[in-house]
């Protein structure tokens, strides 16, 4: 009889796996045509995306960027459907054309567009060590701490001496701030050096404004309130609305689990009124109501009133966003913190916070997105938005009768800046692992 080997006594070669089972095509089987049922779908979602498309994609390549106004446009189209596929019916882009300035700017006085440019090109340099702590040098923070003080004097102009009396009161109270809490209790030497401050900003602030004014005036040339309008004014307002509204956030919501109950009660107090009402609401009060209160003569500046009001609204809802972060700690984080010897401050400072702000990050941003798309709304009390603008450009007989245009740019643009912060919410999630215990 002869051997008959079983075991293989060489390897065979390695082939390339199915092309069938690789690449696109093995994904589009995979997961588009796995079984008869996804195969009609996927057919039917072809054929219905291709439908959308070739009724859109005509009107958005519209070749009426030279129009001048809405029977121009359709003079255009006309011809164009005359000579070729392109059809009567497309997109009247020449009203974004003329108004785009318009649109970004408001009746900002042209020749000082540099100053809104240059305060929001200053604003991405003064995020960037905020944002991209790890890959900037920590010596830009300081520009960062300097830039809410630059960038109101860039917008409204005036004397130089104005933002330097505002950053004057801050230094003042932290100066007191650090001298009394040496000494005594952290709590107080809050107090002491908010109250400083405050007395600083209140009393002696226009005195010093006007005393070094009249010695040596530094300034550039003043821009009323009115002028403001567009994408410039609601980046203004939730800019703002933003970068306030997480710290005051922050103190409500610790102020709501305090022990102190006079502190709770006025933190609970206003939360739950400022989330129970309307912000339009709010920004009536601000626009017609606020005066009643105020001093006859009193001059209280429209955009002012309508950035507190939507800074006070948007930080009740962060304080209940950064309220659930610090309920998702477990208990032996406080735990932690008491054990290694740490005050109330410290420790909310070094651990409780911090995991708190990470855990709370998607609802931040979540929140900061809302903010921003509510500035439209201030269309309602008479400023010029976007929105605002649009009703006055289809006010113009050139116009009359535009709506999707106008109203895609606007989409467009809010979606850009939308966007833009939903991605880096995710890439901070990414980088801090908030995923993961």
């Amino acid at each position: 009889m002869s051997d008959i080997g079983f075991v293989r006594t060489e390897m065979l070669p390695e082939r390339e796996p199915p092309a069938s089972t690789v690449g696109a095509l093995g994904w589009a089987r995979a997961n588009l045509f796995s079984n008869w049922f996804n195969s009609v779908l996927t057919l039917a979602s072809l054929y219905a995306v291709f439908a959308i498309l070739a009724a859109v994609l005509p009107w958005i390549f519209s070749p009426t960027w030279n129009g001048t106004s809405l029977s121009n446009c359709r003079e255009i189209l006309t011809a164009a459907g005359s000579v070729g596929d392109h059809g009567t019916s497309g997109a009247c882009w020449g009203v974004i054309r003329e108004r785009w300035i318009q649109l970004l700017f408001g009746f900002y006085p042209s020749e000082l567009y540099w100053r809104p440019i240059l305060a929001f090109i200053l604003l991405g340099v003064a995020l960037a060590p905020v944002l991209f702590s790890d890959k900037m040098p920590s010596k830009m923070l300081i520009f960062s701490g300097l830039y809410p003080f630059i960038f109101p004097w860039l917008l409204w102009g005036g004397t130089i001496w104005g933002p330097i009396a505002a950053l004057l009161g801050f230094v003042l109270g932290w100066v007191i701030y650090s001298a009394v809490s040496k000494t005594m209790s952290s709590l107080i030497g809050i107090l002491l050096g908010a109250a400083a401050a405050l007395v600083w900003w209140l009393v002696l602030a226009g005195f010093f404004v006007g005393v070094f004014d009249s010695v040596l005036a530094i300034g550039i040339e003043a821009v009323e309130s009115r002028k403001f309008g567009g994408f410039m004014l609601s980046i203004t307002i939730g800019v703002v609305a933003i970068a306030c509204s997480l710290p005051l956030g922050i103190v409500l919501a610790l102020g709501r689990q305090s022990d102190l109950l006079i502190v709770k009660y006025i933190c609970v107090g206003f939360i739950e009124f400022i989330r129970g009402v309307p912000l339009i609401t709010l920004l009536f009060v601000a626009s017609t109501l606020l005066n009643i209160f105020m001093p006859p003569g009193t001059n209280f500046d429209i955009i002012l009133r309508v950035l507190i009001m939507v800074t006070l609204f948007a930080a009740a809802y962060m304080a209940e966003v950064i309220r659930g972060g610090l309920a998702a700690l477990p208990k032996g984080q406080y735990e932690g913190a008491d054990s290694l010897g740490l005050n109330y401050w410290q420790a909310q400072r070094l651990i409780i916070m911090p995991q708190a702000l990470k855990i709370s990050i998607p609802g931040i941003v979540s929140t900061f997105i809302g903010v921003f798309k509510d500035t439209v709304l201030v269309s309602i009390i008479g400023l010029l938005d976007p929105l605002g603008l649009s009703n006055a450009i289809r006010a113009d007989a050139n116009w009359n009768g535009i709506v999707w245009e106008i109203y895609g740019f606007i989409a467009l643009i809010f979606f850009v800046f939308c966007f833009g912060m939903s991605r880096y919410s995710m890439y901070l999630e990414r980088k801090l692992h908030t995923g993961h215990r």
